[in-house]
């Protein structure tokens, strides 16, 4: 091999690697000195009759955030932000009707709405809403299948406000 070529691979090497080395698929990083976070209790305005709803998915968002590690959870008066999360929304609709108006499969379709605020500058770093759905089998009167349905939902939903706690900036 040439001299000449030798040394292009030389200086031009370290530079492809070097370049990969700072790429992320999540994004750019969540704010600056935002590492602990407040979550507060889910408020529920939707008037489903699901009592545990804002509690699961206050417990779903925790556990989340505790998993992917970006954050911390804390409580208010020593957290760097704040996440406040109301339930606006549950809807239950029919998805498949077969013969003689047997509703055989539905979908719960929730709504959220999200304030992520930091609690340093006192402003608030986004607000946005959130929708997802779950889908359930439709058998007589059983509602430990729409407990699947909306547990499906609130993953999703969840999971949909951690893509946004930590990207998107």
């Amino acid at each position: 091999m040439a001299p000449v070529m030798r040394l292009l691979i030389l200086l031009f090497l370290p530079g492809i690697f070097l370049s990969c080395g700072v790429y992320g698929f999540r994004g750019n990083n969540p704010p600056e000195g935002i590492s602990k976070i407040f979550v507060q209790q889910f408020e529920d305005l939707s008037g489903f009759s699901e009592p545990t709803l804002a509690e699961q998915f206050t417990q779903d968002l925790k556990v989340r955030i505790t998993s992917d590690n970006t954050f911390r959870i804390a409580e208010k008066v020593t957290a760097d932000a704040s996440l406040v999360c109301k339930i606006l929304t549950v809807v239950d609709d029919a998805l498949v009707i077969v013969s003689g108006e047997t509703v055989t499969r539905r979908k719960v379709t929730i709504t959220v709405s999200a304030d992520f605020l930091d609690l340093k500058k006192q402003k608030s770093i986004w607000t946005k809403n959130f929708t997802n759905y779950g889908e359930y089998v439709s058998s007589s009167n059983d509602f430990s299948e729409r407990a699947n349905g909306v547990r499906i939902a609130v993953n999703r939903i969840t999971e949909d406000i951690m893509i946004d706690l930590t990207s998107n900036w």
